[in-house]
């Protein structure tokens, strides 16, 4: 990695700090809320990455496993393969590194592959996965930033393609464990920095492409009928000293992006919601569940409760008392950018 302009201005402005800031002004109870949500939806958005839609039962292992990641160490070998036994379908699980060539493609047309990005030969994986391991050791111990060390261990990962599936969750678990057990996340706290990726796919592809790209145009490869790879140059010596500037000043954008707007975002929201429940409450001492029923209609549907919705289920209220609930929703949700209530 290069020390750039752009990873200096990055380090100066001490986005740990900027997060522990924003985290400090709400309530305990309002983070503990906005966490649980946070932990789902950076589930949901890792996979839908990769265009998967998990089950209950996936995404519940997915949010154990980000929730691990705030506290040990995941970058070792058994703790690696036992991830990625966690996280795909139990058909395709792994018990050691990979022994096949592997590569990203998608099919154009039939018997036609666009080949993304050829991974390491197999037999160079297993020396790879142990020189990346090592390394993680040595920039933890040489007290290397956070956000450069998690850059460098999370998309070394990730071009080492060490496993057949479920290495682009794994990269970005270990991104997550690596803020966290470094500090650099308040505790209990975790960034949903693939829900930042998701919404910005072309900066995410090209912290990807900056590294496979210039490296599809010297790997000689061939594919059979059945879409196997055979790669026939020795490759092995550019997977080893790979510059990673591109994508540490990459994740350094996807992490301030992550404290100003998904953070931001909903723990206003959650804030403004409590607000606005209160308020719709003194109006008409409805239960929790009306309550919360009628907020969603009407931000659901521009500010107003249908007509079908309020016959369905808010015919014991009056027009009049209708029109003031609207009316302190959307005065509720017009204060947003206001800041924090505790």
């Amino acid at each position: 990695m290069r020390q750039t302009e752009t990873i200096s201005n990055f380090i100066a402005k001490d986005l740990a700090a900027r997060c522990k800031k924003l985290i400090s002004a709400y309530s305990p109870e309002l983070l503990r809320r906005a966490l649980s949500y946070l932990y789902t939806k950076e589930t949901k958005s890792s996979f839908e990455i990769e265009h998967i839609k998990p089950d209950a039962s996936r995404t519940e292992r997915f949010i154990s496993l980000l929730q691990a990641a705030l506290k040990e160490d995941l970058c070792t070998k058994p703790r690696l393969i036992d991830l990625q036994n966690q996280i795909v379908d139990s058909r395709f699980m792994d018990d050691d590194y990979r022994q096949s060539q592997t590569y990203v493609g998608e099919m154009v047309y039939l018997k036609n592959e666009r080949v993304h990005y050829v991974c390491p030969k197999p037999e160079h994986v297993a020396s790879l996965m142990e020189g990346l391991i090592d390394a993680h050791g040595r920039i933890e111990r040489g007290k290397v930033h956070p956000v450069i060390h998690a850059a460098l261990v999370g998309y070394s990962f990730v071009f080492v393609h060490p496993f057949e599936d479920g290495n682009g969750r794994i990269h970005r678990i270990l991104i997550h464990n690596i803020l966290a057990r470094r500090g650099f996340a308040p505790p209990g706290v975790i960034f949903p920095v693939s829900a930042v990726m998701l919404k910005q796919p072309a900066a995410y592809d090209a912290s990807l492409e900056a590294f496979s790209r210039p490296l599809l145009e010297m790997v000689e490869y061939t594919l059979d009928d059945e879409g196997r790879m055979t790669v026939h140059n020795d490759s092995g010596v550019w997977y080893r000293y790979p510059d990673m500037t591109m994508q540490v000043e990459s994740l350094f954008d996807f992490v301030e992006r992550t404290i100003d707007t998904e953070l931001v975002d909903e723990l206003m929201f959650l804030a403004n919601y409590d607000q606005t429940k209160r308020s719709v409450q003194d109006i008409v001492d409805m239960p929790d569940r009306d309550i919360d029923l009628f907020m969603r209609f009407c931000l659901q549907n521009n500010g107003k409760v249908s007509q079908r919705k309020r016959e369905s289920h808010f015919r014991k209220l009056t027009d009049a008392e209708v029109d003031q609930l609207e009316r302190a929703v959307a005065d509720g949700y017009k204060q947003r950018t206001d800041g924090p209530t505790q």
